[in-house]
């Protein structure tokens, strides 16, 4: 009982000081609380401030990202682009969209409320319902200070973006409550008056609100935000009028973020990406209560954190010297001997420990000499495919050292030790041994090469052999490698142990789970070689030519020709149409019958893609259907693949000419803008791209691609070449013709003119006295 009880006694002691220390630190630490309390209620309050913001923001942003969703929906984009007509309405695509983003509402609390406007059909889409005129909409819902009309004007028939509506009165189905209305035009880069598209989300004052309380319910406060033009957004806890007599004291200064307004704490955040002003007030009484919390609790947790302290101490050191005192009397009896006097007891148990890992390594050495004979087993049911799922083999491979992984690459091969054909019936120990020496320097020979190489026995005179891939990463092996290994191995079984040596191969897999297809394919290859052909040195399943009686053209194919032509990429929809051919002509044997249905299927895809809109309307169409139909099987290959090839390129440069003449169309009219607009200071590629209707990036690769210039380029040389005229003129100063040509600098523009023109201002002046 004495070692029990001086193990105990460490334990105990080492979890007292563990207390001891801590204890000390937080005694100095609460002599400094109570001087900072203050401060850091402030600091507190500020974060939770912001953590309301950073919340409400973020919701922002989630109304935000509904709209683009909104945007980016291919339903919508076709319904609000759909001309409708006098006596039906797409009643199907606007119930589909309801569906569609009914589903927002119910994830979402700042999307319950929120409908969409869709000019063509004048119809207000809700999450439950559709209103084929608005004046329906609007007896249901609507703002209180707001008309009919004033709601049509303001939210309906103008384009928004981004735009936030401050707190106003609303009224919902009899029910009196305060939004703010988040507007967005669709699509998005609507610049004209009246966008396709506009949606609207309601959002609830009182939404608002709960994720502001925070500072509320903490201190008994309120809570104000109001936009960057001082318009509310949300209050609670206070009214406007107090806010009004607040914001008019002069004793409150904007920028300070904390200050003390009469009996409150005043916090002001303003946001950096929206502008808004988030202000939170906490009442003086509030924050010395917490300081004189933080006393009395201090003493409290300290007092008891000390007690309970000591009772875990007590309990940890009876539990954790038990285990200790078990341990050493297990070691005592199945060692049967005690701990000398006066050793420390981890010193006794370090040297028994000792011992059991010696016995533990000369078993690990054993499980190493057998490990060969699990590999050997994994091999056969890895080849046999009797692993189910990629995981399964790679505990396996794990488990039997192999070094194989799920995403190694390779080829399986069946090499065949001759000149024992014919043995089998009267084999004797002497050939079998014979054959085991073989097998065994066959194996040790591929080993020597590269060590990736597994290999493992099929029958007395063959064995098989997992190439891996050469280099990391790669998934396909390289056919010529592996012959480049094995025909100087085989002369050197031949030349070293009069053993001939011949292989069959599978195609390559590219992961564990092919492995067993590689494997019959390489028997398969065998029996070619071994019954059919004689062969003699290696032989690859992809040498034997397999006969077929259908054709290569899968549905993907088809539709990614079809997607190439329509895209206008003439190379790879080519490139597509020679994979299709070489898969049926060289890989395949085609009966006449099957290769007609092919070429029927080719020309019909054709024939399919020529009767689209695209195609219909160019002038081509004629011609190119013509020669479409003249292809027949009774030319040569060459004849047809560059009928093929033809077409495809008729097809493609009808697509090209249209692009084209679309393109020149938006050129010439930016350029009519810029001889019209050149004279605008404020004419930027932001107001070009607002005229084309067009994104600014779009607008300016265009241009560039189109007349080789960039558009800034010649916007300076338009504003230039006028400014010449005028200087030629001499009735304007250099000042005023800098006006005239959109400078608001004289001196920007006496740069930019002898950068452009090659001499100052005044010198092409005088050259013309």
């Amino acid at each position: 009982m004495s070692r029990h009880s001086r193990i105990f006694r460490n334990f105990l002691i080492s979890y007292i000081v563990i207390l001891i220390i801590p204890s000390l630190a937080g005694y100095m630490s609460y002599r400094t609380s109570i001087n900072v309390t203050q401060s850091i209620s402030i600091e507190n309050s500020v974060t939770q401030l912001q953590k309301s913001q950073q919340m409400l923001e973020r919701r922002m942003a989630e109304v935000e990202g509904f709209t683009r969703q909104l945007a980016l929906n291919q339903d919508l984009y076709v319904l609000m682009n759909e001309k409708q007509g006098s006596d039906d309405g797409n009643v199907y695509g606007i119930w589909k969209i309801m569906k569609e983003v009914m589903v927002f509402s119910q994830t979402n609390d700042f999307l319950k409320n929120y409908y969409i406007y869709l000019r063509n059909y004048n119809v207000v889409l809700t999450p439950g319902s559709a209103y084929f005129r608005p004046e329906h909409y609007y007896e249901n819902a609507h703002y209180t200070d707001m008309t009919l009309q004033q709601w049509k004007t303001d939210l309906l028939g103008k384009t928004h973006s981004r735009e936030v509506l401050p707190l106003k009165p609303f009224a919902m189905n009899g029910t009196q409550t305060s939004v703010i209305s988040y507007m967005q035009s669709l699509p998005l880069d609507s610049f004209g008056a009246q966008a396709p598209a506009t949606v609207v989300v309601l959002i609830d004052q009182k939404t608002i609100a709960s994720l502001l309380a925070g500072v509320k319910d903490r201190y008994g406060g309120w809570t104000y935000v109001s936009d960057a033009q001082g318009q509310a957004v949300s209050m609670l806890g206070i009214g406007e009028e107090e806010i009004k007599t607040m914001n008019g004291d002069g004793g409150i200064d904007k920028a300070k973020q904390s200050q003390f307004y009469h009996d409150d704490l005043v916090i002001t955040i303003r946001s950096a990406s929206t502008g808004w002003i988030y202000r939170a007030g906490i009442p003086r009484k509030a924050l010395m209560e917490n300081a004189n919390d933080i006393k009395y609790i201090s003493w409290s947790v300290t007092g008891g954190a000390l007690l309970i302290g000591l009772i875990v101490g007590w309990f940890l050191s009876l539990r954790n010297s038990a285990p200790i005192n078990r341990l050493m009397g297990i070691v005592r009896e199945q060692f049967g001997k005690d701990a000398p006097i006066g050793r420390n007891a981890y010193d006794f148990l370090q040297g028994n420990i000792s011992t059991i890992i010696t016995s533990n390594q000369a078993l690990e050495q054993e499980l190493n000499r057998q490990l060969p004979l699990i590999r050997d087993a994994f091999l056969k049911r890895l080849t046999a495919g009797e692993f189910q799922t990629r995981e399964e083999i790679q505990a396996a491979a794990a488990q039997a050292g192999t070094g194989l992984t799920l995403n190694d690459g390779g080829v399986v091969g069946i090499l065949h030790i001759h000149g024992y054909t014919g043995l089998d019936a009267a084999e004797t120990v002497e050939i079998l041994n014979e054959l085991s020496a073989a097998r065994l320097l066959l194996k040790q020979s591929l080993r020597d090469i590269t060590g990736g190489i597994l290999t493992t026995d099929l029958g007395s005179d063959r064995v098989v052999a997992i190439f891996p891939s050469c280099e990391d990463g790669e998934t396909d092996i390289d056919r010529s490698e592996v012959q480049a290994l094995l025909e100087p191995f085989a002369a050197s079984m031949f030349s070293d142990y009069k053993i001939t040596v011949t292989g069959a191969f599978g195609d390559p897999f590219a992961s564990g789970m092919e492995v067993s297809r590689s494997y019959e394919q390489a028997k398969e290859t065998m029996g070619y070689a071994d019954y059919i052909m004689q062969r003699k040195g290696f032989l690859w399943y992809a040498d034997i030519r397999q006969e077929s009686t259908t054709y290569y053209y899968p549905l993907d194919m088809e539709l990614r020709l079809i997607s190439t032509i329509r895209a206008g990429e003439e190379e790879e929809a080519k490139r597509i149409v020679q994979s299709v051919l070489q898969q049926n002509t060289e890989d395949r044997e085609l009966s006449p019958e099957m290769a007609n249905q092919l070429i029927g299927e080719l020309k019909g895809t054709l024939l399919k893609l020529l009767d689209q809109k695209a195609f219909a309307e160019s002038e081509g169409f004629e011609d190119a259907k013509d020669r479409i139909m003249d292809i027949q099987l009774t030319g040569s290959l060459d004849l047809i693949r560059t009928g093929l090839n033809g077409i495809i390129e008729s097809m493609c440069g009808m697509i090209t000419s249209k692009k084209n003449d679309l393109h020149i169309r938006t050129v010439e009219g930016i350029k009519q803008f810029i001889a019209e607009r050149y004279s605008d200071a404020e004419l930027t590629l932001y107001r070009i791209a607002e005229q084309a209707e067009r994104p600014e990036k779009y607008i300016s690769q265009l241009f560039k691609e189109v007349t080789g210039t960039n558009l800034s380029d010649h916007l300076e040389k338009v504003r230039m070449d006028r400014a010449a005229e005028l200087l030629q003129e001499k009735s304007l100063t250099v000042d005023e013709i800098a006006v005239q040509v959109g400078y608001n600098s004289s001196h920007s523009f006496r740069r930019a003119f002898k950068r452009v023109m090659g001499v100052a201002p005044s010198a092409y002046r005088q050259s013309f006295d």
